[in-house]
């Protein structure tokens, strides 16, 4: 297999707000939907969720027409951070979206 073909990771960290908005338009670019039954899925994969402690990140899959991504989330004990980490893709425009996505989200948003 060559650099080329292995699946890549792309990871940092969102504020926890963002956290819905971040894996809807993933969701979109990945080709598939994001809806309430989703994200109610994901707040509560969340709530035992620590960045410190590998074993204790959630993973949320993105099936789509176009890819299927793994999302991994894990709040910051002490923070209103998400670590997230987005991997089984080697796509390199998918990587570079949600490399974007990751960096806008990690800003706080204006209402």
């Amino acid at each position: 297999m060559t650099e080329s073909d292995r699946e890549r990771t792309v990871e940092s960290w969102i504020w926890n707000e963002n956290v819905q908005p971040f894996l809807a338009l993933l969701a979109r670019y990945a080709g598939c939907d994001f809806d309430g039954t989703d994200w109610q899925a994901v707040e509560l994969g969340l709530e035992a969720t620590d960045d410190g402690h590998p074993v204790r990140w959630y993973s949320y899959p993105l099936v789509g027409s176009d890819h299927h991504i793994e999302v991994h989330l894990a709040k910051a004990v002490s923070g209103d951070e998400v670590s997230v980490r987005v991997a089984g893709t080697s796509n390199p425009e998918l990587l570079l979206r949600a490399d974007t996505l990751i960096a806008a989200f990690a800003t706080r948003l204006v209402p």
